[in-house]
C-alpha cells in the first residue's frame, strides 16, 4: 500500500482496528450508518490516536452514497468490511433483517468497488460459519454449515467474496474467521457499546456488575463440557484489530482469496469467563441458568496456527488482562456512550451525501 494510499473502514464508528490503522500511519475513512453505534465513538477514536479521520453518514445498502465516498477519496485502495448486524440471538428473531442487510449490503458495496476499480478486501467473517465442528481446535479446513442465520449470512458473503476473486484473479480478499471479541481498549475510552439490552455474553455480564441489569441469563447447563456449559474462545479486541492489520498488509502479496482464523487457541466455558470477570471484580455476579439459545453449538475454539505462520500474527493478551481491560471501561463509562456530549457531531465534522 502507498503512502498516499487510504482504507475505507465499513462500519467503523468505534473500530479498534481504525485505532490500529491510524497508529500503523495508515490513512483512514471511515463509513457508518450509527444504527448500532455513536459519532462519540469516533471521537475517541481520534482522542486515542492523535489524529483525525474522515467519517461519512451512509449506509452500504445507498450504491449512490457509497460511489460518492469513493469519487471523494480516488486514494481509496483498499476496504476493511465490518458494516452488518451481529447478533446470533437477535438473527434467530428477524433473519429477513439480517440477510437483506449483511448479504444485500455487500453485494452492494462489492459492485461499487468493481466500479471504481478497488480490489483489496478485508472481510468481518465469524467462527460461526463453522456450525457444530467435528474437530477442536477448529482448523479453516473445517467444513461450513452454520447453525443460525447470522452465521449463514456470513458463510454466504463468503462465498460470494470467494466466486468473485475466482472470477477476476485481480481481487484479493482476506476472510477473518474470528471468535468472540472481548475487553475493551487499555485506556479505557473506547470499549463494546450495545445499545439497549447487550447481546453477548461480557458486555452483559459487566452491566450486572454495574448494577445495571438484575441478573445475567446462562443458557444451557446440559453441553458435553467440563461444567456444562458452552466453550468459546474469548480475544481481545486489540489483539483481533491487529490481525485485521496483518491481513491488510498481506494482500500486498495478491494472494487471491484466503481464509484466517483469529482466536487465541484457548477455549473457556461460559462459567469460567463468569469466574475471571467476577476475579476483575473483586466481588460475585448474580447469574441464573436458563435453557438453551436457538442456535447456539457446544464449542467454538480456533486453530490459530495458519494465522500465526502466514500473517506472522499471535493473540497476546491474557484473559485476565482482557476481563480487567472491560472491568475499566465499563467502570469509566457506566452508560456506555450514551450520555457522552459530542453523539451529534457538529456539521463542520460529519459528512453527509
Amino acid at each position: 500500500m502507498s503512502a498516499s494510499s487510504s482504507v475505507l473502514v465499513t462500519g467503523g464508528a468505534g473500530s479498534h482496528t481504525v485505532i490500529e490503522l491510524l497508529n500503523d500511519n495508515q490513512q483512514v475513512v471511515i463509513i457508518d450508518n450509527l444504527v448500532n453505534a455513536s459519532y462519540e465513538a469516533i471521537r475517541r477514536i481520534e482522542l486515542i490516536s492523535g489524529k483525525k479521520v474522515t467519517f461519512y453518514k451512509v449506509d452500504i445498502l445507498d450504491e449512490k452514497a457509497l460511489l460518492q465516498v469513493f469519487a471523494n477519496h480516488p486514494e481509496i485502495s483498499s476496504v476493511i468490511h465490518f458494516a452488518g448486524l451481529k447478533a446470533v440471538g437477535e438473527s434467530t428473531r428477524i433473519p429477513l433483517d439480517y440477510y437483506y442487510n449483511n448479504i444485500t449490503g455487500t453485494i452492494t458495496l462489492l459492485q461499487v468497488m468493481k466500479k471504481v476499480g478497488v480490489k483489496d478486501i478485508v472481510f468481518s467473517s465469524s467462527a460461526t460459519v463453522y456450525g457444530d465442528p467435528p474437530v477442536i481446535p477448529i482448523p479453516e479446513t473445517s467444513p461450513l454449515g452454520s447453525t443460525n442465520p447470522y452465521g449463514r449470512t456470513k458463510q454466504f458473503v463468503e462465498s460470494v467474496i470467494r466466486d468473485l476473486c475466482t472470477a477476476n484473479k485481480d481481487w484479493n480478499a482476506a476472510l477473518l474467521r474470528y471468535f468472540n471479541p472481548a475487553g475493551a481498549h487499555s485506556s479505557g475510552m473506547l470499549g463494546e457499546n450495545p445499545l439497549g439490552v447487550p447481546n453477548n455474553l461480557m458486555p452483559y455480564l459487566s452491566q450486572v456488575a454495574i448494577r445495571k441489569r438484575e441478573c445475567l441469563s446462562v443458557y444451557g447447563k446440559d453441553y458435553p463440557t467440563k461444567d456444562g456449559t458452552a466453550i468459546r474462545d474469548y480475544i481481545h479486541v486489540t489483539d483481533l484489530a491487529k490481525g485485521h492489520l496483518a491481513a491488510l498488509k498481506k494482500l500486498a502479496d495478491k494472494p487471491g482469496c484466503v481464509e484466517y482464523n483469529l482466536g487465541t487457541g484457548h477455549g473457556s466455558t461460559v462459567l469460567e469467563m463468569i469466574q475471571a470477570f467476577t476475579k476483575a471484580v473483586g466481588r460475585d455476579l448474580s447469574y441464573q441458568i436458563g435453557d438453551r439459545r436457538a442456535g447456539d453449538v457446544t464449542n467454538l475454539t480456533a486453530d490459530p496456527s495458519k494465522a500465526n505462520k502466514e500473517l506472522n500474527w499471535t493473540a497476546e493478551i491474557e484473559l485476565e488482562e482482557t476481563c480487567a481491560s472491560l472491568w475499566n471501561w465499563q467502570c469509566k463509562n457506566p452508560n456506555g456512550l450514551e450520555d457522552c456530549p459530542g453523539d451529534a457531531p457538529p456539521e463542520s465534522i460529519i459528512s453527509y451525501l
